[in-house]
Protein backbone atom coordinates (compact mmCIF):
# COMPACT_ATOMS: atom_id res chain seq x y z
CA UNK A 1 0.00 0.00 0.00
CA UNK A 2 2.78 2.45 0.91
CA UNK A 3 4.59 1.58 -2.31
CA UNK A 4 1.48 2.40 -4.36
CA UNK A 5 1.06 5.68 -2.52
CA UNK A 6 4.67 6.62 -3.29
CA UNK A 7 4.05 5.88 -6.96
CA UNK A 8 0.65 7.46 -7.55
CA UNK A 9 0.35 10.34 -5.05
CA UNK A 10 2.93 12.43 -7.03
CA UNK A 11 0.60 12.26 -10.06
CA UNK A 12 -2.15 13.93 -8.04
CA UNK A 13 0.19 16.52 -6.53
CA UNK A 14 1.75 17.38 -9.89
CA UNK A 15 -1.67 17.87 -11.47
CA UNK A 16 -2.70 20.14 -8.58
CA UNK A 17 0.50 22.21 -8.98
CA UNK A 18 0.02 22.40 -12.75
CA UNK A 19 -3.50 23.80 -12.38
CA UNK A 20 -2.38 26.39 -9.83
CA UNK A 21 0.59 27.54 -11.94
CA UNK A 22 -1.46 29.12 -14.74
CA UNK A 23 -3.07 32.23 -13.26
CA UNK A 24 -4.86 33.29 -16.45
CA UNK A 25 -6.55 29.91 -16.85
CA UNK A 26 -7.24 29.94 -13.11
CA UNK A 27 -9.31 33.14 -13.21
CA UNK A 28 -10.92 32.29 -16.55
CA UNK A 29 -12.06 28.94 -15.17
CA UNK A 30 -13.74 30.65 -12.20
CA UNK A 31 -15.46 33.22 -14.44
CA UNK A 32 -16.82 30.77 -17.00
CA UNK A 33 -17.94 28.11 -14.54
CA UNK A 34 -19.77 30.48 -12.20
CA UNK A 35 -21.31 32.38 -15.13
CA UNK A 36 -22.90 29.19 -16.52
CA UNK A 37 -24.38 28.40 -13.10
CA UNK A 38 -26.02 31.82 -12.85
CA UNK A 39 -27.47 31.40 -16.35
CA UNK A 40 -29.15 28.18 -15.16
CA UNK A 41 -30.32 29.97 -12.02
CA UNK A 42 -32.08 32.79 -13.86
CA UNK A 43 -33.56 30.36 -16.40
CA UNK A 44 -35.10 28.15 -13.73
CA UNK A 45 -36.32 31.11 -11.70
CA UNK A 46 -38.14 32.34 -14.81
CA UNK A 47 -39.72 28.89 -15.23
CA UNK A 48 -40.90 28.80 -11.62
CA UNK A 49 -42.12 32.39 -11.89
CA UNK A 50 -44.30 31.53 -14.88
CA UNK A 51 -46.33 28.87 -13.05
CA UNK A 52 -48.62 28.78 -10.03
CA UNK A 53 -47.32 25.38 -8.94
CA UNK A 54 -45.32 25.31 -5.72
CA UNK A 55 -43.35 22.24 -6.81
CA UNK A 56 -42.00 21.15 -10.19
CA UNK A 57 -40.44 17.75 -10.72
CA UNK A 58 -40.47 17.12 -6.99
CA UNK A 59 -38.47 20.29 -6.24
CA UNK A 60 -39.68 23.55 -4.74
CA UNK A 61 -38.31 26.87 -5.95
CA UNK A 62 -35.86 27.06 -3.03
CA UNK A 63 -34.75 23.46 -3.53
CA UNK A 64 -34.11 24.18 -7.19
CA UNK A 65 -31.76 27.01 -6.19
CA UNK A 66 -29.80 24.58 -4.05
CA UNK A 67 -29.92 21.96 -6.82
CA UNK A 68 -28.47 24.32 -9.43
CA UNK A 69 -25.42 25.33 -7.42
CA UNK A 70 -24.82 21.91 -5.87
CA UNK A 71 -24.82 20.48 -9.41
CA UNK A 72 -22.00 22.89 -10.17
CA UNK A 73 -20.07 21.91 -7.03
CA UNK A 74 -20.62 18.20 -7.66
CA UNK A 75 -19.72 18.34 -11.33
CA UNK A 76 -16.53 20.23 -10.50
CA UNK A 77 -15.24 17.51 -8.22
CA UNK A 78 -16.69 14.47 -10.00
CA UNK A 79 -16.61 15.02 -13.77
CA UNK A 80 -12.88 14.99 -14.55
CA UNK A 81 -12.32 13.90 -18.12
CA UNK A 82 -9.40 11.49 -18.45
CA UNK A 83 -10.32 10.42 -22.00
CA UNK A 84 -8.64 13.65 -23.22
CA UNK A 85 -5.39 12.51 -21.62
CA UNK A 86 -5.68 9.02 -23.11
CA UNK A 87 -6.26 10.44 -26.58
CA UNK A 88 -3.31 12.82 -26.20
CA UNK A 89 -1.04 9.99 -25.06
CA UNK A 90 -2.02 7.85 -28.06
CA UNK A 91 -1.55 10.67 -30.59
CA UNK A 92 1.81 11.79 -29.15
CA UNK A 93 3.03 8.26 -28.63
CA UNK A 94 3.72 8.78 -24.92
CA UNK A 95 1.40 5.89 -24.09
CA UNK A 96 4.17 3.54 -25.23
CA UNK A 97 6.46 4.89 -22.50
CA UNK A 98 3.70 4.53 -19.93
CA UNK A 99 3.21 0.89 -20.88
CA UNK A 100 6.81 -0.05 -20.16
CA UNK A 101 6.90 1.69 -16.77
CA UNK A 102 6.28 -0.43 -13.64
CA UNK A 103 2.92 1.16 -12.90
CA UNK A 104 -0.77 0.84 -13.67
CA UNK A 105 -1.66 3.29 -16.46
CA UNK A 106 -5.28 3.57 -15.36
CA UNK A 107 -4.33 4.28 -11.74
CA UNK A 108 -1.96 7.01 -12.87
CA UNK A 109 -4.81 8.66 -14.79
CA UNK A 110 -7.17 8.36 -11.82
CA UNK A 111 -4.50 9.89 -9.58
CA UNK A 112 -4.15 12.85 -11.95
CA UNK A 113 -7.92 13.20 -12.00
CA UNK A 114 -7.92 13.21 -8.19
CA UNK A 115 -5.47 16.11 -8.21
CA UNK A 116 -7.64 18.02 -10.69
CA UNK A 117 -10.71 17.26 -8.57
CA UNK A 118 -9.01 18.63 -5.47
CA UNK A 119 -8.07 21.80 -7.31
CA UNK A 120 -11.59 22.38 -8.62
CA UNK A 121 -13.06 21.74 -5.17
CA UNK A 122 -10.77 24.25 -3.51
CA UNK A 123 -11.21 26.84 -6.26
CA UNK A 124 -13.95 27.96 -6.34
CA UNK A 125 -16.42 25.16 -5.45
CA UNK A 126 -15.92 25.24 -1.69
CA UNK A 127 -16.55 29.03 -1.61
CA UNK A 128 -19.70 28.65 -3.70
CA UNK A 129 -20.83 25.87 -1.35
CA UNK A 130 -20.29 28.03 1.73
CA UNK A 131 -22.03 30.98 0.05
CA UNK A 132 -24.96 28.72 -0.87
CA UNK A 133 -25.40 27.58 2.73
CA UNK A 134 -25.37 31.19 3.94
CA UNK A 135 -27.88 32.14 1.24
CA UNK A 136 -30.12 29.20 2.19
CA UNK A 137 -30.35 30.26 5.81
CA UNK A 138 -30.37 34.07 5.57
CA UNK A 139 -32.38 34.59 2.37
CA UNK A 140 -34.36 31.44 1.58
CA UNK A 141 -35.14 30.65 5.21
CA UNK A 142 -34.07 27.01 4.88
CA UNK A 143 -32.25 24.97 7.49
CA UNK A 144 -28.53 24.34 7.38
CA UNK A 145 -27.76 21.00 5.73
CA UNK A 146 -27.25 18.32 8.38
CA UNK A 147 -23.90 16.66 9.04
CA UNK A 148 -25.37 13.27 8.14
CA UNK A 149 -26.50 14.51 4.71
CA UNK A 150 -23.10 16.10 4.09
CA UNK A 151 -21.30 12.89 5.05
CA UNK A 152 -23.51 10.77 2.79
CA UNK A 153 -23.05 13.35 0.03
CA UNK A 154 -19.26 12.98 0.25
CA UNK A 155 -19.48 9.17 0.23
CA UNK A 156 -21.76 9.30 -2.81
CA UNK A 157 -19.52 11.88 -4.52
CA UNK A 158 -16.45 9.66 -4.09
CA UNK A 159 -18.26 6.80 -5.83
CA UNK A 160 -19.57 9.24 -8.45
CA UNK A 161 -16.00 10.33 -9.14
CA UNK A 162 -14.92 6.71 -9.61
CA UNK A 163 -17.91 5.95 -11.84
CA UNK A 164 -17.17 8.93 -14.06
CA UNK A 165 -13.42 8.38 -14.46
CA UNK A 166 -13.82 4.62 -14.99
CA UNK A 167 -16.50 5.27 -17.61
CA UNK A 168 -14.35 7.94 -19.21
CA UNK A 169 -11.40 5.54 -19.30
CA UNK A 170 -13.52 3.14 -21.36
CA UNK A 171 -14.42 5.99 -23.72
CA UNK A 172 -10.76 6.96 -24.00
CA UNK A 173 -9.88 3.42 -25.12
CA UNK A 174 -11.60 4.19 -28.42
CA UNK A 175 -8.54 6.34 -29.25
CA UNK A 176 -6.56 3.12 -29.66
CA UNK A 177 -8.82 2.20 -32.56
CA UNK A 178 -9.40 5.61 -34.19
CA UNK A 179 -6.30 7.52 -32.96
CA UNK A 180 -8.33 10.76 -32.74
CA UNK A 181 -11.55 11.16 -30.73
CA UNK A 182 -11.99 14.94 -30.38
CA UNK A 183 -15.43 14.89 -32.06
CA UNK A 184 -16.55 11.94 -29.95
CA UNK A 185 -15.49 13.73 -26.76
CA UNK A 186 -17.61 16.75 -27.69
CA UNK A 187 -20.63 14.50 -28.23
CA UNK A 188 -19.91 12.71 -24.94
CA UNK A 189 -19.76 16.03 -23.07
CA UNK A 190 -23.09 17.20 -24.50
CA UNK A 191 -24.86 13.90 -23.77
CA UNK A 192 -23.54 13.66 -20.21
CA UNK A 193 -24.76 17.14 -19.35
CA UNK A 194 -28.23 15.89 -20.25
CA UNK A 195 -28.07 12.30 -18.92
CA UNK A 196 -26.48 13.17 -15.55
CA UNK A 197 -29.23 15.64 -14.66
CA UNK A 198 -27.01 18.69 -14.95
CA UNK A 199 -29.26 20.56 -17.39
CA UNK A 200 -32.62 19.13 -16.27
CA UNK A 201 -33.21 17.22 -13.01
CA UNK A 202 -34.02 13.61 -13.87
CA UNK A 203 -37.15 13.83 -11.69
CA UNK A 204 -38.69 16.04 -14.41
CA UNK A 205 -38.81 13.08 -16.81
CA UNK A 206 -41.73 10.63 -17.02
CA UNK A 207 -41.57 7.72 -14.59
CA UNK A 208 -40.87 5.19 -17.36
CA UNK A 209 -37.85 7.22 -18.48
CA UNK A 210 -36.63 7.53 -14.89
CA UNK A 211 -36.71 3.74 -14.58
CA UNK A 212 -34.47 3.49 -17.64
CA UNK A 213 -32.05 5.93 -15.99
CA UNK A 214 -32.00 3.64 -12.94
CA UNK A 215 -30.28 0.97 -15.05
CA UNK A 216 -27.66 3.37 -16.46
CA UNK A 217 -24.58 4.75 -14.69
CA UNK A 218 -25.18 8.37 -15.66
CA UNK A 219 -27.68 9.27 -12.93
CA UNK A 220 -25.08 8.13 -10.37
CA UNK A 221 -22.55 10.70 -11.57
CA UNK A 222 -24.17 13.99 -10.53
CA UNK A 223 -27.89 13.61 -9.86
CA UNK A 224 -27.64 11.04 -7.05
CA UNK A 225 -25.22 12.91 -4.74
CA UNK A 226 -27.12 16.18 -5.20
CA UNK A 227 -30.45 14.56 -4.32
CA UNK A 228 -28.80 12.96 -1.28
CA UNK A 229 -27.62 16.42 -0.24
CA UNK A 230 -31.18 17.72 -0.58
CA UNK A 231 -32.47 14.84 1.56
CA UNK A 232 -34.79 13.56 -1.16
CA UNK A 233 -34.25 9.85 -0.45
CA UNK A 234 -35.76 7.86 2.39
CA UNK A 235 -33.70 5.18 4.15
CA UNK A 236 -34.60 2.38 1.71
CA UNK A 237 -34.01 4.55 -1.37
CA UNK A 238 -30.74 5.79 0.08
CA UNK A 239 -29.46 2.25 0.53
CA UNK A 240 -30.49 1.40 -3.03
CA UNK A 241 -28.80 4.37 -4.73
CA UNK A 242 -25.56 3.91 -2.78
CA UNK A 243 -25.53 0.18 -3.55
CA UNK A 244 -26.19 0.97 -7.21
CA UNK A 245 -23.21 3.31 -7.27
CA UNK A 246 -20.97 0.65 -5.72
CA UNK A 247 -22.12 -1.90 -8.32
CA UNK A 248 -21.34 0.49 -11.16
CA UNK A 249 -17.86 1.13 -9.78
CA UNK A 250 -17.14 -2.61 -9.88
CA UNK A 251 -18.74 -3.16 -13.30
CA UNK A 252 -16.95 -0.26 -14.97
CA UNK A 253 -13.63 -1.29 -13.41
CA UNK A 254 -14.02 -4.81 -14.81
CA UNK A 255 -15.14 -3.47 -18.20
CA UNK A 256 -12.15 -1.13 -18.34
CA UNK A 257 -9.79 -3.99 -17.49
CA UNK A 258 -11.26 -6.14 -20.26
CA UNK A 259 -11.01 -3.36 -22.86
CA UNK A 260 -7.47 -2.52 -21.75
CA UNK A 261 -6.32 -6.08 -22.37
CA UNK A 262 -7.86 -5.99 -25.85
CA UNK A 263 -6.45 -2.64 -26.97
CA UNK A 264 -2.89 -3.22 -25.79
CA UNK A 265 -2.65 -6.20 -28.15
CA UNK A 266 -3.17 -3.95 -31.16
CA UNK A 267 -1.50 -0.71 -30.11
CA UNK A 268 -0.82 1.76 -32.93
CA UNK A 269 1.30 4.77 -31.93
CA UNK A 270 1.50 8.04 -33.87
CA UNK A 271 4.56 10.15 -33.19
CA UNK A 272 6.85 9.39 -30.24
Amino acid sequence: MRRKLRIYVPFALNELKTQLSYRGAFYLFILISTFSSFISYFLWMAIYGSTDKVMLGGLTRNEMVVYIFMVYVTRSIVCISISDWVSEDVVKGTVAMNLIKPMDYRLSLISRALGRSGYQFLVPSVFIWIGLELYKVNVLGMQVTGIWNILLYFISSIMSFLIFVLFDFCVGMIAFFTNYIFGLLMVKEALLRFLTGELIPLSFFPECVQRIFDFLPFSSMVYTPVMIYLGKYNTAELGFVLARQAVWVVLLYLLGSLIWKKVTTRLVVLGG
